[in-house]
């Protein structure tokens, strides 16, 4: 009985426990959901005023764009109307200036029948009084001249003759003295340094095996050396030397210095050729550079810019009519500086355009145009005196002599070019044919570089690969033929040949 009561009492406390945990969970899930419910209120609260910031925000920025918006509106609508008024004012200028000039043209025109009704007029006045003369004295014009010179011969018939006299013994004198300086010009002139090398240039070897080694196997070091400067190499039985040929005298110096330093370096290879070529080419810069300097300093010629002066330097490897070009002009240079002080004109105006007078033709066979104005367009491009140009311009009469500078350079330019021994003139015409033969193969698209070779009766033309296929090369070499042919007149036939190769390198390393 103790045991039942006992388990009941357990169960009704088990009961109350439970009813008692419920009841406790309840109270706790009422005051988390009022808490939640505060949150999201509190949350609601926070959206809001952010929502209303953000929309007086985006009014504010509204307005001020807007603001900003109708100012410019209002600066180019101001803007706009200035450029009307301006071009209303314009407008009525340049028409008010046109009826200035018509009433001007009309006033011309007047002028003009006024002078010529004047002028008629006075041809008839002097035709009348001739012929009131005439009536006159009985005699007609001419009849009148002929009997005034008559009388005056009469008059001074012994006068005259001893005249004569003095003006023929006068004149033979100047004669002879004449002729000694000319005779003395000429000894002094072609006692002077002539170049001997006109197209080509020998280089020493140091023994006949070496030829082999330039040669190559089956020619292909001569053939890559050619390809590489542009110059026919010439190996033949002449001892102890090999020649190099080619009417591009820097094209032969290049060449001469990379032959040299294979020579004595003594590897000879397509790949040590090139690098060769490519030293050599540096080395011919520098000299070039150094003549320029030279050059300025020798004639006094100062303040011209460092690339003229440079420029100027690559005369030392051109020539014309067989004369070196930067000795002509550095002898034009003094003759002008001479002729600028016996008459008064500017001595540095002078020497310093005849001296720059050839510099177009330092650069004649890569660019369009004449020497001359090849060289107008370097000085200008470069900043030299307005007046230097204008001297220089005129010394082959494309242009008019402006100033007394420009009249002195020309007369430089024809006593250095016309004294004994200066110029062949032959020699002159072959370089131009030859020059003429690479510039008709270069016109051509997709040509890289073409040289003249065999005395003007080869041409080799090197094509871009990708651009120009094997039958389009046949094509051109046939077109470079036919506009040679109908361009050019020259002894025999010339040969042209197309060289398409392709050339990968890659380096490993």
């Amino acid at each position: 009985m103790s045991l039942k009561l006992v388990l009941l009492l357990v169960a009704l406390a088990a009961s109350a426990g439970i009813a008692f945990g419920y009841f406790l969970r309840w109270i706790i899930s009422l005051g988390k959901k009022g808490s939640m419910e505060l949150d999201i209120k509190q949350m609601m609260l926070e959206a809001k005023e952010e929502a209303k910031r953000i929309v007086v925000d985006a009014e504010n920025k509204a307005e001020t764009n807007l603001k900003e918006a109708r100012t410019e509106i209002k600066e180019r609508e101001e803007k706009i109307k200035k450029t009307e008024d301006r071009l209303i004012k314009k407008e009525d200028f340049l028409d008010k200036r046109q009826l200035d000039t018509d009433k001007e043209i009309e006033s011309v025109k007047t002028k003009i029948t006024e002078v010529k009704s004047v002028k008629e007029r006075a041809d008839q006045l002097v035709q009348e009084r001739e012929e009131a003369l005439e009536r006159a004295s009985s005699l007609s014009k001419e009849d009148a001249k002929t009997e005034l010179l008559n009388l005056v011969e009469r008059q001074s018939e012994e006068d005259l003759a001893a005249r004569m006299q003095k003006l023929e013994m006068a004149g033979e004198e100047r004669v002879e003295e004449r002729a000694r300086e000319i005779l003395a010009t000429a000894i002094q002139r072609l006692a002077s340094s002539v170049p001997s090398e006109i197209m080509t240039t020998t280089v020493p070897i140091p023994s006949e095996e070496l030829k082999g080694k330039i040669i190559g196997k089956e020619g292909r070091n001569i053939k890559a050396f050619e390809r590489a400067t542009g110059v026919e190499v010439i190996v033949d039985d002449t001892p102890g030397s090999i020649t190099l040929s080619s009417f591009d005298p820097v094209r032969r110096q290049i060449a001469r210095v990379a032959l040299e330093n294979l020579i004595a370096d003594g590897r000879i290879q397509p790949a040590r050729i090139e690098e060769m070529v490519e030293k050599a080419k540096q080395e011919i810069n520098k000299i070039i550079k150094e003549k320029g300097d030279q050059t300025v300093y020798e004639c006094g010629v100062y303040n011209l810019d460092p690339r003229i002066v440079i420029i100027l330097g690559r005369l030392h490897f051109r020539t014309s009519y067989g004369q070196n070009v930067l000795q002509h002009s550095i002898e034009m240079s003094h003759i002008a500086r001479m002729l600028a002080e016996e008459l008064g004109a500017d001595v540095v105006v002078s020497k310093t355009a005849a001296l720059l007078h050839d510099i177009g033709k330092a650069v004649d066979h890569e660019i369009a145009g004449t020497h001359v104005e090849i060289g107008r367009r370097i000085l200008q491009k470069f900043g030299a005196d307005e007046s230097i140009i204008k001297a220089m311009q005129a010394h082959h009469g494309e242009y008019p002599f402006e100033t007394v500078e420009s009249i002195i350079v020309q007369i430089a330019d024809a006593i250095s070019g016309s004294r004994p021994g200066a110029r062949r003139d032959t020699v002159e015409n072959y370089l131009k044919r030859l020059k003429e033969l690479e510039s008709i193969a270069s016109a051509f698209p997709g040509v890289e570089k073409s040289y003249a070779l065999q005395a003007g009766r080869e041409i080799r033309v090197f094509v871009t690969p990708t651009e120009i296929s094997d039958i389009e090369a046949k094509k051109m070499a046939r077109d470079i033929a036919l506009r040679i042919e109908s361009e050019l007149k020259y002894p025999g036939e010339i040969k042209v040949t197309i060289i398409r190769e392709t050339r990968i390198i890659e380096f490993a390393r």
